[in-house]
């Protein structure tokens, strides 16, 4: 197994930034930025829905509920009917 030859470049640091230098670096910065804001965007985006996910379960969970205690309000009410029916046919 032969192994790739790394080389090192070694750059010549500036003594001074110019104002090419500090333009290229500000154009980097700037682009990150608009890289994070689109970014936080659609992260909020995706927060309003699942907020708004969470709100239309938490509605149905909170009608599914009342409609389950409604029909077992009517079970236990035809229950006591079937049972006075039956002790009326004793």
């Amino acid at each position: 197994m032969r192994f790739a030859r790394i080389e090192i470049v070694k750059k010549k640091a500036e003594k001074y930034v110019t104002e090419r230098t500090f333009e290229k670096h500000m154009g980097n910065i700037a682009k990150s930025f608009t890289r994070v804001d689109n970014t936080l965007e659609l992260i909020i985006k995706e927060l309003h829905v699942i907020k708004q996910e969470q709100r239309e379960t938490r509605k149905d969970l909170t009608s599914f509920a009342s409609d389950v205690l409604r029909h077992d309000r009517r079970i236990e009410d035809l229950t006591i009917r079937v049972e006075r029916l039956e002790s009326k046919a004793r």
